[in-house]
């Protein structure tokens, strides 16, 4: 059913916040994204008219003050605010992290979610039905060897929520966070293969042993992670808030 929201979503140009950008606007919603990639940005909003867009970096306090005023003049205002922007950082133990490649995670993954959401909140108080979703993962349920900054930041991602969650719950605004496992793709495609060719072994092997913490033996498709972000900003979801939920193939750890 169409719903007519206005919808913010960061780092939407691929992947899972195209996934959810794409879905809210088949839904019927007003969609304005942000992303680094201009070019994708503008094939994107050519595409789909019911989507507009503002480049972004979400590690510079300016230019995310940029976006949610574009966001919010476009739209009218915010209904709901999709935190999707992140980065992968480095792998390396803790002993071993180049303190800069540190701070360029955090910068992005959490204290960009922060601004953006510091930002949208007065326009999410305004709306019937406030929604704020922030994007962790696996690695931010469990401990990730060699992934501190990435660990740190998406575990931080589900505390940050949780308070705003209390902070929000009496102006009507929900805040959850979605949790996804290794997620289908060409992203993880060259994951694996990197790791068949520095192993020896096969695609199908690696591929197995990833899939080995899993219950569910399949990595998560972006569609049905729009299709959770849809139903956690719908009135079907209107008594949900404060809650992490994973969508991972029953996975016991991050690897």
């Amino acid at each position: 059913m169409s719903t007519g929201r206005r919808v913010v979503i960061t780092a939407a140009a691929s992947g899972i916040g195209l996934a959810v950008a794409e879905a809210f606007a088949a839904n019927g919603d007003r969609v304005h994204i942000c992303d680094i990639n201009e070019k994708a940005l503008d094939e994107i909003t050519v595409r789909n008219s019911a989507i507009t867009a503002t480049v972004c970096d979400v590690s510079d306090r300016s230019s995310v003050e940029a976006f949610v005023n574009a966001a919010a003049d476009t739209l009218g205002g915010i209904d709901v605010l999709v935190n999707n922007a992140g980065v992968s950082g480095p792998t390396s133990p803790v002993e071993d992290m180049d303190p800069d490649q540190w701070e360029a995670v955090l910068a992005v993954n959490l204290t960009g979610t922060f601004n953006v959401t510091r930002l949208s909140i007065p326009y999410l108080k305004q709306s019937d039905a406030g929604v704020i979703l922030m994007m962790s993962s696996l690695g931010g349920r469990f401990g990730y060897p060699n992934r501190s900054p990435y660990a740190t930041t998406k575990r931080g991602l589900i505390a940050l929520a949780e308070t705003l969650a209390l902070e929000l719950g009496g102006d009507g605004v929900r805040v959850n966070v979605i949790a996804p496992g290794a997620v289908s793709g060409d992203r993880i495609q060259r994951v694996l293969q990197g790791r068949a060719d520095s192993s020896g072994r096969s695609l199908d092997e690696v591929t197995a042993d990833a899939l080995s913490i899993q219950s569910v033996k399949r990595f998560v498709d972006p569609k049905d992670i729009a299709a959770l972000a849809l139903f956690l900003a719908s009135e079907h979801a209107r008594s949900i808030s404060g809650q992490t939920v994973p969508i991972d193939g029953d996975s016991s750890a991050a690897a």
